[in-house]
């Protein structure tokens, strides 16, 4: 049995003061405000008993205990919140937070440490707000919040660290921490230093990732709403493009409808390229105007309550494809097609990816489009067939594309042909840019579409822009 004794009387300390907290905040009438949503504050987002919007405080215990079950014994862990980044001087970006300090916290908001061991469970080292901070920026959870709304075993204000952290540091094996958050407010600890300089410091994702990997059902729940969220916002942008065919009005239209139906903000940065720009993969200028039968990617995403969605449909706004466009389409088609149906565990993303790889350069062949060159494949597709995802859009890195899937993992699939307009292949096809990408979740008997709402079908999507959009317009 591992040895909890020597924190006792700090556990007794810390439980005190969730119990008094508890009391105080029972006989106050106004729902105490903590710096994000509660039950209490927003009932119409939490549920009881809920941390965040889905997500119970049973599942976020049963995260750390399997985190612990993986770290080594007598490791710790070291996740800092994500750093506010900063537009201008004075204007931050909105604040989104590390997805493993979220996953293990709960806590939306910056400045925090956590810290996870098999002899303090759960530590959170808390920033202290002064008067004039919540003037300007409003409440901002501390020791007491860690405690009574996080469930950490124990919690201490920030300024704490060099005292406790470092005895932690000190009293560990080896201690893991988030090179993407990482932060000074505890790399400059003597302590954290001396054990970086012997070797002992690694980063945490290795484990972090792997307990991701595998959804729940109530983060599947999130997952599948982003989804949904973002296929009925995809749907009214394609109605609006035949009315205003311009990549920027496009973008606004589907951040407005995401976040009209509960979604917080983009998972990306929507990629909408018109004519030639869908060639582009990661276009982001959105500044040009669809030209009359040219087609236009959109690869987009919301994110809901820390989850996010992927998707990506192409078609004509002007509500016909030509036989050119159509004839290329159609191998994209069929390569999600087949790739959707390869989709069951035990399959891995390299067999799905080298499946289309090799359906995807018999039809470039066929159309005149490979050369002999070994690369020209590379330069009409350079991507792979898709990404896991989660809590964000390229999640779980440290998960290779060789592991074989398993029920509870959500990944991509999005083949795709990109050819520029100075490629050299026949004219007709030049600045043709085609994707068609759905998010799937493994399941036990093989996969569900989370996608399958947005039509992908040409004649349904003609359907939709000549049916849908004349009625609207009538109307």
């Amino acid at each position: 049995m591992r040895n909890f004794n020597g924190k006792l009387v700090e556990r007794i300390s810390s439980r005190l003061r969730y119990h008094l907290f508890r009391q105080k905040s029972f006989f106050s009438s106004k729902p105490h405000d903590i710096g994000q949503p509660t039950s209490s504050t927003h009932p119409h987002l939490l549920k009881e008993g809920e941390i965040t919007p889905g997500l119970s405080s049973d599942e976020y215990i049963w995260r750390r205990k399997k985190l612990l079950q993986l770290l080594p014994e007598n490791a710790l862990a070291i996740v800092a919140s994500a750093p506010v980044k900063m537009m201008t001087d004075v204007v931050p970006y909105n604040f989104r937070q590390d997805a493993d300090y979220l996953y293990i916290t709960g806590c939306q908001q910056p400045g925090g440490i956590a810290v996870l061991g098999h002899n303090c469970g759960l530590c959170m080292f808390m920033p202290e707000a002064n008067p004039y901070d919540v003037l300007w920026e409003g409440a901002v959870a501390g020791v007491d919040v860690a405690l009574d709304t996080f469930m950490a075993d124990e919690a201490y204000p920030k300024r704490s660290l060099n005292k406790i952290l470092s005895k932690m540091i000190e009293n560990s094996s080896q201690v893991f921490h988030n090179l993407n958050s990482s932060s000074d407010s505890y790399m400059s600890l003597e302590a954290f230093r001396n054990t970086a300089s012997a070797g002992k410091v690694k980063d945490f994702s290795v484990y972090s990732h792997e307990a991701r990997w595998i959804k729940s059902e109530a983060e599947i729940n999130l997952i599948r709403s982003s989804a949904s969220i973002a296929c009925q916002a995809l749907l009214q942008t394609m109605l609006l493009s035949k009315l205003s065919p311009h990549e920027g009005i496009l973008a606004a239209k589907f951040e407005y409808e995401c976040k009209m139906r509960g979604a917080q903000r983009m998972a990306f940065n929507p990629v909408v390229g018109g004519g030639s720009n869908g060639s582009v993969i990661h276009y982001s200028r959105n500044d040009q105007k669809i030209h009359d039968g040219d087609l236009v990617l959109m690869d987009v995403g919301c994110e809901l309550h820390g989850y996010v969605s992927d998707l990506t449909r192409t078609w004509s706004p002007c509500g016909r494809f030509s036989s050119l466009q159509e004839e290329l389409y159609s191998l994209v088609l069929e390569t999600n097609e087949e790739c959707l149906k390869l989709c069951k565990p035990g399959m891995s993303i390299r067999e799905i990816h080298n499946y289309s790889v090799g359906k995807l350069k018999k039809g470039f062949k066929e159309l005149g489009l490979l050369k002999s060159d070994p690369q020209s494949y590379n330069l009409l597709n350079p991507t792979n067939i898709g990404h896991f995802l989660g809590m964000d859009v390229h999640d779980c890195s440290k998960i290779g594309y060789d592991r074989p899937l398993k029920p509870g993992v959500v990944i991509t699939i999005e083949p795709g042909v990109y050819i520029s307009s100075n490629y050299d292949v026949p004219e007709r096809y030049r600045g043709l840019g085609i994707r068609i990408e759905d998010e799937v979740l493994i399941t036990e008997s093989g996969y569900e579409v989370l996608t399958a709402s947005v039509p992908k079908e040409t004649k349904h999507l003609e359907s939709l822009l000549n049916n849908l959009t004349n009625g609207a317009h009538n109307d």
